[in-house]
């Protein structure tokens, strides 16, 4: 079988590129292969990640690092409730050139940068947050009328703290579903405990090499939105998707009791997007129905509105996505 997609990337190229960049980033990160493979899914998809976890797990540590085996520009934005608009944006200011003669110039923000960390965004006000909708979405910026395009590749990883919840605004819906994935940073294990504690009071450094570079990356993008999908399959995701409505007669118990409002288009995007990759990795030219479930969780989760009885129950979103799985058949 011809393996090759693209002219100048093929399925082994692919691999080894991801296999190069998780090996460089453990390095640095311990353990956590989960959260990293979902990263480069993201990245290689084409979307931004909001990321999870208590603080203290390494995700500022672990953005900055993949930035670093990527060779890719960095930036990062504390958010505060005091930070403006124009603090992420950049803004027009008046300058003076050579002749004395006053203009106006558009000095670029933070968010210019291939790979922005926007740390506990939940601590910024709405009007802050909103300031990435059109960089997360579109790719550029708009200011004072006029459209600066990002370069890409371009991702935005954000990362809030669920436990500390004094002096935060809850990311509203619209932004919420502009994020391919919503990634869960797990606690670390006893050993990778022992690691960490190893590495990070040590006097031994440990400093990850570059493997790959952006144009590198855009190249695996386009060979990922090339893999095909059958229509089957497709429709299996339409099904997914529809059943976390719990209007849709297919929609399981779950949904339908705890559930206000199910998935979106975007996330049916974020599933075959994300499914598409997966094969890849798995050296295969076609999605598969393992790859859907396993992408359906961090596609999905933050996607799903629950209702005032599912909010005061404590319902986990991935108790009800795996309802979903477990109903809907693969043939339907």
């Amino acid at each position: 079988m011809n393996k090759t997609v693209q002219p100048n990337m093929s399925v082994e190229a692919f691999r080894q590129t991801v296999k190069d960049i998780e090996q460089e980033v453990g390095k640095v990160i311990v353990g956590q292969q989960d959260l990293v493979r979902q990263l480069l899914l993201t990245l290689v998809g084409g979307g931004n990640a909001l990321l999870e976890g208590a603080p203290g797990l390494g995700k500022t540590m672990l953005v900055h690092t993949l930035s670093q085996v990527i060779d890719c520009t960095f930036s990062r934005i504390q958010f505060t409730p005091d930070l403006m608009p124009a603090d992420i944006v950049g803004t027009t200011i008046i300058t003076v050139d050579e002749n004395n003669q006053r203009y106006f110039r558009f000095e670029p923000g933070p968010i210019f940068a291939n790979m922005v960390l926007a740390d506990e965004i939940n601590r910024a006000t709405p009007k802050t947050q909103s300031a990435l909708l059109e960089a997360m979405q579109e790719h550029k910026v708009t200011v004072s009328k006029t459209s600066y395009l990002l370069e890409p590749p371009f991702l935005v990883l954000a990362t809030q703290n669920p436990l500390e919840m004094e002096g935060t605004y809850p990311l509203p819906e619209a932004q919420l579903d502009r994020f391919f994935f919503h990634i869960q940073v797990k606690f670390p294990n006893q050993n990778e405990l022992i690691e960490i504690a190893h590495r990070t009071t040590s006097a031994e450094e440990n400093q990850p090499s570059t493997v790959t570079t952006g144009a590198h990356i855009i190249a695996m993008q386009r060979l990922a939105r090339q893999v095909p999908i059958a229509r089957q399959l497709i429709m299996y995701a339409v099904n997914l998707l529809e059943a976390t409505h719990p209007q849709h007669p297919s929609a399981p118990e779950a949904v339908r009791r705890f559930v206000r409002y199910g998935a979106s288009p975007r996330g049916l995007q974020a599933m075959i997007i994300a499914a598409k990759v997966l094969a890849l990795l798995d050296g295969r030219l076609s999605v598969d129905y393992p790859d859907l479930h396993l992408v359906m969780l961090p596609a999905l989760r933050h996607r799903l509105i629950l209702n005032f009885e599912g909010q005061a129950e404590g319902i986990i979103p991935d108790d009800i996505l795996r309802s979903v799985i477990q109903t809907i058949s693969r043939k339907s």
